[in-house]
């Protein structure tokens, strides 16, 4: 227990700056007088007590944390993070169980965009602000932000911001100290939001649907104002803004930076995930489009307009939709999930093992094809023009591994729990990827409120594992990780 004292005494300093955040939507209840003032005024006050009674508790462990610690750290965080940001929903909804409310949460903040909630058109407005406030702290990552404005906190910052981006060039950053390059990363962040933003506006939006989406859209998030998601508003100017910037959000962010500094889109196109990214999904739409207009299911503009978006969305692991895909012919719907797996670039804020680590397993797997039949050859994988190690290769196939181990294990647990196997597969890959709908009962016309208890919490700790990319919550169940 005393190992724990001193990442305590850190986290006590992020519910703080948490507890500041849930002032904002404070300021949206008072602005719209929608009576969740209370709820939000409370859960700040809770959490800024408990702070500095912690702090005050554990103020003599202070220390600086050890590379270990920023496992423990990060995983406290999310768990705590959304349990806070549970209590809104909890108080303000006289009925709601603390399971559905931390499910909400927990969608949020990993981004995953499965809700259960339903009238969201009438949803108290701080309610709906504050549930795409969550997917925007979590599509960059809450820790991100707290070490970019406040580097005063004591704490380790580079194994934190290690623990917390997703992907496996982890080391590569914009700028020689870890805070320069988190506050990059948010400014950045900040940057296409507001672009986002103004976009939406233009194409039909009220600014409330426009500043809410925005948040959703480019940090893949997947919630929406209204219960039809995008298909509500039935407009191609408002689906090609959100395809844009969601494609925008599956991109490494460090092609964003080069693109920026150099005033070309050149960067983009020599990046070999963005190419392979782009060629599968525009065969993918083109094919499944075709295939759809052969069965009759939509006339052909109509085809490529629902393929397209929906493609994109769920493939890129964000969770918009604007059709029931769920209607679909089953391998045009599960060919969708298989790529939201896959499609998320490195650095990105998508889900899934992330396309480099696809590369990569996909060219080892050449390489000892070729080895099978040249046993004297020497060949070296290269990824982006860069050798990929032995070592790198090992882990990312030991990691590709665990990603479909967790996917089997937890779809046979929610079997037993009493699904169907097309819910419960697509549940976890829905969960795991952070794409949000699924199909049968938790697919895009539907939600997951129909799910047991039991079924609730499997998925959100699917959601959680999949946002810190598994390893990050497993090292801590291993022995080697508590002893000295």
């Amino acid at each position: 227990m005393h190992k724990l004292l001193p990442i305590f005494y850190v986290l006590s300093k992020f519910n703080l700056l948490f507890a500041l955040l849930t002032l904002i939507p404070v300021s949206v209840s008072y602005l719209y007088g929608d009576n969740t003032l209370p709820a939000f005024a409370l859960t700040a006050l809770v959490l800024t007590v408990l702070s500095l009674v912690v702090r005050f508790l554990t103020r003599r462990h202070q220390r600086e944390l050890k590379p270990r610690d920023g496992f423990t750290l990060v995983v406290l965080l999310w768990l705590g993070f959304a349990a806070a940001a549970a209590m809104p929903f909890y108080l303000y909804f006289p009925k709601i169980s603390f399971t559905d409310a931390f499910f909400e949460a927990m969608s949020g903040l990993t981004t995953t965009g499965a809700t259960i909630l339903s009238g969201l058109d009438t949803l108290a407005p701080a309610l709906n602000f504050w549930r795409h406030m969550l997917n925007w702290l979590g599509g960059m990552g809450i820790i991100v932000l707290a070490v970019a404005v406040l580097p005063m906190l004591g704490v380790g910052g580079r194994q934190l911001f290690q623990a917390e981006i997703p992907g496996i060039e982890k080391d590569n950053k914009t700028a020689p100290r870890i805070s320069q390059t988190a506050k990059r990363l948010w400014l950045m962040y900040l940057g296409f939001t507001v672009l986002t933003c103004l976009s939406l506006r233009w194409a039909g939006m009220t600014w409330f649907d426009a500043v809410c989406h925005a948040m959703s859209v480019f940090s893949l998030g997947g919630f929406s104002t209204r219960d039809g998601s995008i298909g509500h508003f039935d407009s191609q100017a408002v689906e090609a803004v959100v395809m844009l910037a969601t494609l925008a959000g599956g991109v490494n962010f460090a092609n964003h930076f080069a693109a920026l500094r150099r005033r070309s889109l050149r960067p983009y196109w020599r990046d070999e995930e963005v190419r392979i990214m782009l060629f599968l999904l525009t065969g993918s739409i083109v094919l499944v489009s075709l295939y759809l207009y052969y069965k009759g299911f939509y006339p052909l503009g109509d085809a490529f307009r629902f393929v397209a978006f929906n493609y994109v969305s769920i493939g890129m692991a964000s969770g918009f939709a604007n059709a029931d895909f769920a209607q679909w012919p089953l391998i045009a719907s599960l060919w969708m999930f298989f790529l939201s797996n896959i499609l998320a670039g490195t650095g990105s804020m998508g889900g899934g093992i992330k396309l480099a680590r696809g590369l990569v397993l996909a060219k080892f797997s050449l390489r000892e094809s070729t080895m099978l039949l040249h046993p004297n050859a020497v060949r070296t994988v290269k990824v982006n023009g860069s050798s990929v190690s032995e070592r790198v290769a090992m882990a990312v196939m030991a990691f590709i591994f665990v990603y479909f181990a967790t996917v089997v294990v937890f779809t046979f647990a929610l079997m037993i729990s009493g699904l169907d196997l097309i819910t419960a597969l697509t549940a976890v890959v829905a969960c795991i990827t952070n794409a949000g709908p699924g199909l049968g009962s938790v697919g895009p016309s539907q939600n997951y409120a129909s799910l047991s208890d039991v079924q609730k919490w499997l998925c959100t700790a699917v959601m959680l594992l999949g946002r810190l990319e598994i390893f990050t919550v497993f090292v801590l169940f291993t022995p080697g990780y508590w002893k000295k």
